[in-house]
């Protein structure tokens, strides 16, 4: 019910936005609350975790250059082609760029990785108005609701273990508890009634045990923490791992720059601005107007080519930024108080809910149970009941088919 299912399944006739129970249907918590939870969890990253400005200094304006400088000749080509088919400049002979004296080759390459260059140090000193995290993330999870599923999954596994499997021995204390109670109050309600108080009580302090108490509080010769909170380390590898790997990769960082409706006009004022130097260099400004509808159109082409060229920035931003290593470390010092606002959140979202489920089910339970007690319940005449059913639906179906077949 946490997890799954992850689009609403049932009659939609009666449901508040962002709700995961409807008045016939449910939606897994998080499937369903997938913005809010994104929300929070990027805050936190964004906030005690991650400086993006800092993070971005570690790139090398040089090394960057160095690895696309190979792709400028290739972008300036594919536009061409766009522009003037018939005038490509992969027709135009190799041997001429070679014949060129090196001075000149030289100089041209030295343009080039300026271009570059400069351009990388003016993202990092912008780096704030160019990409947007929260965004980058939210809307990485809106698109797949599965993808915060997961992440929870791994860094707090060991938690809903505990929380399916504590149903075992905490239902079997209490129902110790109801069977005493039954034995000195003879009511035919009792199943039901103790099944109910079993399946809340469960699931509340299945919930109080993994979070509670935040810090750690001796009692006696026993020291008491809330289980997710005594797993700090282990649990900063795993999210660190996920987030690095998955969520903030120089692919989605990139995609999220160029893409954003936010940062995107920003983007491409830069690049259109550094574009412009490099064209007017190039050319020694002969014949070169930067507002000319000609340049205009070379500049949108740019943008839109661009990420097909930086997949060679890829593994070299991944490995430099090194956020895996960075989340890991910061979430590593944080306070047990901070710590448990990184999984707490998606059973906060809808405890009561979840308290309540295990209520009804807890419920359901000792109805049948009392049922089969009282001989109301038969499960052979039941399932007699059930055959005699399915039987006539088959034969109304089938019914309703000779019907057609005849007509046509």
């Amino acid at each position: 019910m946490i997890f799954y299912p992850i689009q609403f399944r049932g009659i939609p006739l009666l449901r508040i936005d962002e709700q995961p129970l409807g008045l016939l249907g449910w939606q897994g918590i998080i499937p369903c609350k997938t913005r809010v939870m994104s929300d929070t969890m990027v805050n936190m990253v964004t906030t005690q975790l991650l400086n993006i400005e800092e993070v971005f200094r570690r790139l090398d304006p040089n090394e960057v250059a160095k690895l696309l400088g190979p792709e400028v000749p290739k972008l300036v080509n594919s536009i061409a082609e766009d522009i003037s088919p018939y005038a490509k400049l992969s027709t135009i002979p190799r041997a001429l760029f070679f014949s060129l004296p090196m001075k000149v080759v030289s100089m041209m390459s030295s343009m080039n990785h300026k271009f570059l260059h400069d351009f990388t140090v003016a993202m990092q000193d912008n780096i704030g108005g160019l990409l947007n995290v929260k965004n980058c993330v939210i809307d990485q999870m809106m698109q797949d609701r599965a993808l915060l599923g997961k992440l929870f999954r791994k860094c707090g596994q060991a938690e809903l273990d505990f929380l399916t499997n504590s149903g075992l021995w905490f239902g079997f204390i209490l129902g110790v508890i109801q069977m005493i109670v039954a034995l000195f109050w003879d009511n035919p309600w009792q199943g039901a009634i103790g099944g109910t108080v079993v399946g809340l009580a469960t699931n509340w302090l299945a919930l109080k045990w993994i979070f509670e108490p935040i810090n750690p509080t001796k009692i006696g010769p026993f020291i008491l923490q809330g289980k997710f909170l005594r797993r700090q380390k282990e649990v900063a590898a795993e999210f660190s791992e996920f987030f690095a790997n998955n969520v903030l990769t120089s692919e989605k960082l990139w995609e999220s720059i160029l893409n954003d409706p936010s940062t995107k006009p920003s983007f491409d004022g830069l690049f259109t601005k550094h574009l412009q130097k490099f064209a007017f260099a190039l050319s020694g400004g002969i014949g070169f107007r930067p507002g000319s509808k000609l340049f205009s159109k070379v500049a949108v082409q740019a943008v839109d080519k661009l990420p097909n060229h930086l997949h060679v920035l890829h593994p070299y931003v991944d490995k430099t930024l090194g956020l895996q290593n960075t989340l890991k470390t910061q979430m590593e010092k944080m306070t047990s108080v901070k710590f448990e606002r990184v999984l707490h959140p998606i059973f906060e979202e809808d405890e009561l809910t979840l308290i309540i489920a295990g209520g009804v089910l807890g419920f359901a339970a000792g109805l049948i149970q009392q049922g089969i007690e009282t001989g109301v319940i038969n499960f052979p005449n039941t399932m007699k009941w059930i055959r005699r059913r399915l039987d006539r639906v088959k034969s109304f179906f089938i019914r309703k088919k000779n019907t057609s077949s005849s007509n046509e």
